[in-house]
């Protein structure tokens, strides 16, 4: 495996740049590619055999580009496919899911809020994370709408306003003192959550620990990039790449193919 070979990311769509930045702070000298498949979002919606074959289809997509790990930048493809994936491919693959154990763990009133996909919360691997931590009350919430709308560029819209509101308050009625944000797009609202919480409410999500994870793994197998030079980025989108465009700020280029 060559050291300066990329990392691949995948998500179902553009929330995984959220994890994306992350690792790119932390490893500014490796190169990346990451893949929106933003045609099959939301994934949280989908059948467990349909998100363990786009699964397969994003990982051989990255293999093909000679990726030396690959981040499963997406809660629910972790919690559905990632066991598969690792039995399957020789890859090391790194995942991503609900930070329920940092926010049990400083919870005072031992209650604390999941906004989550579908897909995530019905998982098998979420629920065996949750039932380690039973002294804690965990309100789950399934974010219906949130993906569709930040994919379509609305976050900053009335129905996101209303989405929220509706999805945020029963959790804030129930003395939540953590919300853990457990799909990759939703870091994207925290703005707009910040103004319906009270301050004393903390916001925790993963993109900071699967990047020191990435990190740490490159590490032990001795695979970190060697080069000075700050990596390159490459974006794939198999949809319209506008929002993605946006998200990163116009600093990237984004590259529409099918894959």
């Amino acid at each position: 495996m060559e050291n300066n070979n990329p990392i691949g990311l995948f998500d179902s769509g553009i929330g995984g740049t959220s994890i994306w930045k992350e690792i790119h702070e932390l490893l500014p000298n490796e190169d990346t590619i990451y893949l929106a498949d933003s045609k099959n979002a939301p994934y949280g919606q989908k059948s467990k055999e349909e998100i363990i074959e786009l699964s397969i289809k994003n990982t051989e997509y990255l293999l093909n580009q000679n990726a030396k790990i690959i981040v499963v930048a997406c809660n629910t493809a972790t919690t559905n496919a990632i066991k598969v994936l690792r039995a399957k491919y020789k890859v090391p693959f790194i995942g991503i899911e609900p930070a329920i154990k940092p926010a049990a763990i400083h919870s005072n009133s031992h209650i604390i809020g999941i906004l989550a996909t579908q897909g995530t919360l019905n998982s098998e691997l979420f629920h065996q994370t949750a039932e380690k931590y039973n002294d804690t009350k965990i309100i789950e919430q399934i974010g219906h709408g949130l993906v569709g709308l930040i994919e379509n560029g609305e976050i900053n819209s009335k129905d996101m306003d209303l989405l929220l509101h509706q999805y945020l308050e029963p959790m804030i009625e129930a003395n939540i003192d953590y919300l853990v944000l457990g799909c990759s797009h939703y870091p994207y609202l925290i703005p707009q959550i910040k103004k319906i919480l009270p301050k004393d409410i903390k916001i925790i999500d993963s993109g900071e620990a699967v990047a020191r994870q990435t990190k740490s793994v490159l590490l032990e197998r001795n695979e970190l990039n060697n080069e000075t030079n700050k990596g390159k980025a490459i974006f794939y989108s198999n949809s319209d790449s506008r929002v993605l465009t946006e998200i990163l700020q116009n600093k990237y280029k984004v590259i529409s193919k099918d894959f």
